[in-house]
């Protein structure tokens, strides 16, 4: 991929206006796309985004795979039975409910948003005003994330069916810290230094990522003090009931390249992101099966401590899969146009699965290898959007920052919905779709955004003793104040939801249905108001 061809992007990312659009030479793979109509130009880059969204989901679905068995990882306890006084082993999870869900679940959904707005930081070094792209993608992802994630969520569960949050304390913590994100950036951006931010502000910001974690931590350990005394509803003991969880038929009759529940290595067992939460104790995760991939690990030792040639044909049968157009589920599709389509579409991704192929079995190391080797090609798609970003504010004349919190934030927030729909469907309880919103919208300020104006004000602080300027400031102040006033309506329905109906999730379809379309109008009007201030309309 060529580079840009001129130092125009970091005026177009910082909201200035563009010389004019006959004067436009950047230029994506080659020179002669500037002889090419803007319109035209302005359609391929268009589909070229779309298709990076794509990548993004597919690599997104093998970083979940090892972010599950990151978090499956169990460590040996030697204790003593006090009836016959005989020493046993218990096996008790790694990671705490909250924090994976804080960390790895949250942090993971959000990586994408993170790497563009840090990548669009670094490539600002040397400039004393902040480019626009970050913080207006995880400005915009947060309402993607809050009001179409809900809509969605709402109506998931089957007719009649209620879900509801179990550990009510937890939430209110993770949404207080959510909601407190966005009231202290609209407070560092117009109260405290208006259009600036010193390196203070910066760190401030991502050291409250910290308080979150432990006050959440304090939450969900009930340490006095530090908690609220709010009984936590007793869960099932299995993660999803007997007489609910789908059969294998059902699950393998799926897609092969579908979403996150796919199993991309043949295995006949569902794997579920969310199979991470537990029942109701506090020191283990119980999961159905609660072994590393499926019930044959248990009783293999074998499989659970693989030798390297094992790890060496998991993966040689990655890149065969990579190149096979027709699974073996839609060749039973007697409909020939229904298997044309789905030969296209597994055509369409072939390129990105050969890519991500790449990527090591979830099986190594207890899935960090994989999951490390996820996070670069997620910032490398990411360094590609902003670079596509660049090519259509110029050849369009849309502003960057309109771009960024509509197209780049439901692209990029891909993953947050269908995370959130998989545990809504699957989940005894709305803890995790829910709980997966609210942490978001705080890692995406505390880090994404933090993060990446750390980089520029440490940089601008050394090299030039000069703080970090934000030139759409009132932009993005005027949006925090739209997303604020919008998301009060949405907590509000939810809050009246539980009181009412006694769940946040689900209930009668008719009423389901309008809370979600009441959830995707608040979206509308904050994705309105917002385009038209960036315009200069309003």
């Amino acid at each position: 991929m060529a580079l840009l061809s001129n130092s125009t992007a970091g005026n177009i990312l910082g909201g200035s206006n563009i010389s004019g659009l006959e004067k436009c030479e950047l230029y994506f793979l080659f020179h002669g796309e500037t002889k090419l109509g803007h319109g035209f130009r302005g359609f391929l880059y268009f589909v070229a985004l779309a298709y990076c969204f794509l990548g993004l989901s597919a690599i997104t679905a093998r970083f979940f795979r090892s972010m599950e068995n990151v978090v499956k990882h169990t460590r040996a306890i030697e204790e003593i039975d006090p009836c016959t006084n005989t020493e046993f082993v218990r096996h008790e999870k790694v990671w705490n409910y909250t924090i994976a869900d804080i960390t790895l679940l949250a942090f993971g959904t959000s990586f994408p948003q993170i790497s563009l707005a840090t990548i669009d930081a670094i490539r600002n070094l040397g400039n004393l005003y902040a480019g626009g792209l970050g913080p207006g993608t995880l400005v915009g992802s947060a309402a993607f994330d809050l009001f179409p994630i809900h809509a969605v969520c709402v109506v998931v569960p089957k007719a009649g069916e209620l879900k509801k949050i179990s550990d009510i304390g937890v939430w209110l913590v993770e949404l207080f810290w959510s909601f407190w994100a966005y009231i202290w950036l609209y407070i560092i951006l117009e109260v405290w230094t208006p259009n600036v931010i010193t390196l203070w502000e910066a760190l401030l910001t991502v050291l409250q990522f910290g308080l979150l974690l432990v006050h959440a931590y304090a939450q969900d350990k009930r340490w006095p003090y530090l908690s609220m005394p709010i009984a936590r509803t007793k869960r099932p003991e299995d993660w999803v009931p007997v007489e609910t969880a789908p059969s294998i038929e059902d699950d393998m009759a799926r897609d092969r390249y579908s979403e996150i529940v796919e199993d991309e290595y043949g295995n006949s067992s569902i794997v579920d992101i969310f199979s991470i939460h537990s029942g109701n104790t506090d020191h283990a995760y119980q999961n159905l099966p609660d072994t590393d991939v499926d019930d044959s690990l248990e009783q293999s030792p074998q499989e659970i401590t693989p030798e390297k040639d094992n790890f060496l044909s998991i993966w040689k049968q990655q890149f065969f899969d990579a190149f096979v157009l027709e699974s073996p589920e839609s060749a039973k599709l007697n409909n020939t146009c229904l298997r044309l389509a789905k030969a296209f579409w597994e055509l369409l991704l072939m390129p990105w699965r050969i890519l991500f192929a790449f990527v090591p079995p979830y099986q190594i190391a207890h899935g960090w290898i994989a999951f490390i080797c996820s996070l670069i090609f997620i910032s490398w798609i990411a360094y590609i959007v902003t670079k596509l970003t660049d090519l259509i504010s110029c050849v369009t004349g849309i502003n960057a920052y309109v771009i960024a919190f509509t197209a780049l934030a439901a692209g990029t927030s891909w993953p947050d919905l269908v995370a959130s729909k998989i545990a809504a469907e699957r989940q005894t309880t709305a803890d995790s779709a829910i709980a997966n919103i609210t942490c978001s919208n705080s890692v995406n300020i505390y880090v994404g955004i933090g993060v990446p104006w750390l980089i520029d004000t440490l940089y601008n602080f050394f090299a030039y003793n000069e703080p970090l300027r934000i030139e759409n400031a009132s932009g993005l102040s005027f949006s925090l104040l739209v997303y604020f006033a919008t998301s009060i309506g949405c907590i509000g329905v939810l809050v009246f939801r539980r009181l009412t109906l006694g769940a946040e999730l689900g209930g009668p379809k008719l009423w389901a249905w309008v809370t979600s379309f009441y959830f995707m109008l608040l979206w509308l009007v904050f994705v309105v108001l917002s385009s038209l201030r960036v315009s200069g309309i309003i």
